[in-house]
């Protein structure tokens, strides 16, 4: 089953942040199990970010936790952000194309 994690953040420091997941997906190449990660601003709290990483399942998202690049990008992340991130962890139930 599909699985989703959303990770929502406040900050100032968001290009450095984008920076932090460059340098991630360059230090996880052939080993990160995530299929897509997409950035969102929200429009309506400045400051307020949302990423959306895609994983096959949540068993390669833990597994995809558990790799040393990325318990080394959480941990630079929280310092980055003006308070701690928010993590909503989602099974996918139904996706339909409109």
């Amino acid at each position: 089953m599909t699985f989703i994690q959303l990770i929502e953040i406040s900050t100032s420091r968001v290009d450095e942040i984008e920076a932090l997941v460059d340098q991630w997906i360059s230090q996880t190449q052939g080993q990160r199990l995530a299929r897509r990660g997409t950035t969102t601003e929200d429009r309506d709290r400045p400051g307020v970010y949302v990423q959306i990483v895609e994983f096959p399942s949540y068993e390669e998202a833990m597994a995809n936790s558990q790799l040393p690049a990325t318990a080394e990008m959480a941990q630079k992340l929280s310092a980055l952000c003006d308070s701690p991130p928010v993590f909503r962890n989602l099974d996918v139930r139904r996706t339909v194309e409109l």
